[in-house]
């Protein structure tokens, strides 16, 4: 059975649905949007298509899965309102619950923030190994044998059991690994974003960590410019900071792109006029990017005269703290409860 008719066979089956209790409701959930659910099979068979094939379904496909969950939605109304009305008054002498309500950490908040402005321009996400080989953390990316980044004061090799490096394997020491497998797995066009955390052996402080988190874009597709990159970046932070929120690229060089460029954004404690945290400058670097060295594109076996791309990748920790003004690092990583419940309130009210 081709994915169309399994999406026409499923679409028709949600419609037929009924669920009336909320034990009903929950079997349906799991049955249609669960991990191993029917929905979340036809997505995953869905990544497996050719471009042109998702280009045609990719549509349909969404509209079945908010369909399943307007019904998920309507029947849980439903069954909440009539237990509401069975449920007899409150008894106002009982004493009062103790037990506190979870919430998201705040990293996760803003990892889930980021992604989402980049699904909502048509990224896809993709995920890979946090222990990645040579070839995909260094050598695909262009870093030359000799590159500094290469030494041991930077990157956590794996050793063996024997205590001995173990062959080319290490830590990743940023999210582009993953861009390299997604350019190597399939033909352009690509637009994907790719979360995740990496290591690095720098000395623990304030403002920097061993381990940390990023997210990294990657598009590639024939005519891509500069001018998109611009566009991309200066549409993400009026997106996540606000639209009065100034951006400039400074040049820089990375290994993997070329030309390279740092971003900063107008400092949004003092507004662009100088402050200490901007250290009297009006700015704060957020991100780097560039466009897609036509050596990493050879690399990945991809026709760098056709196609071209560009990259960028920012650390979520550094955006966190632009967010919410958080002055140290540790401080995400420490699980001090009255420091994570601010962020829990605040993500239950927004």
């Amino acid at each position: 059975m081709s994915l169309l008719d399994r999406i026409t066979a499923l679409e028709e089956e949600i419609a037929r649905a009924e669920a009336r209790t909320a034990h009903e409701v929950e079997r349906f959930r799991v049955a249609m949007l669960g991990r191993q659910g029917a929905v979340t099979e036809l997505f995953d068979a869905f990544r497996e298509l050719p471009p042109e094939e998702k280009r045609a379904l990719g549509q349909r496909l969404n509209q079945l899965k908010r369909a399943a969950q307007e019904r998920v939605d309507t029947w849980k109304a439903r069954a909440d309102a009539a237990d509401a009305a069975a449920t007899p008054t409150v008894d106002l002498s009982a004493p009062a619950a103790t037990t506190l309500p979870g919430g998201l950490h705040p990293i996760t908040i803003v990892r889930d923030r980021i992604v989402d402005i980049f699904t909502r321009m048509g990224y896809t996400v993709s995920q890979g190994p946090e222990v990645e080989d040579d070839h995909h953390n260094f050598s695909a990316l262009n870093f030359p044998p000799d590159h500094p980044a290469r030494d041991m004061q930077d990157t956590f090799f794996v050793a063996d059991p024997d205590g001995r490096t173990a062959a080319g394997l290490a830590l990743r020491t940023h999210t582009s690994s993953v861009q390299v497998r997604v350019m190597e797995a399939g033909a352009p066009p690509f637009r994907t974003v790719s979360p995740g955390r990496v290591y690095r052996n720098e000395a623990i402080s304030a403002r920097a960590h061993c381990m940390f988190h990023q997210v990294e874009a990657l598009y590639v597709d024939r005519g891509v410019t500069f001018a998109e990159l611009k566009g991309t970046l200066q549409h993400f932070v009026h997106a996540l900071f606000g639209p009065d929120v100034a951006v400039r690229l400074r040049p820089s060089y990375f290994p993997f792109t070329e030309p390279s460029a740092e971003v900063d954004m107008s400092c949004t404690i003092c507004a662009g006029k100088g402050c200490a945290v901007c250290k009297h400058t009006g700015w704060l670097e957020i991100m780097g990017c560039g466009m897609v060295d036509p050596a990493v594109l050879s690399n990945c076996g991809i026709d760098p005269g056709e196609y071209s791309g560009f990259a960028l990748g920012m650390g979520i920790e550094r955006v966190a703290q632009l967010l919410y003004r958080v002055p140290d690092l540790r401080l995400y990583w420490e699980n001090d409860v009255r420091f994570l419940e601010q962020f829990a309130a605040a993500h239950l009210r927004g």
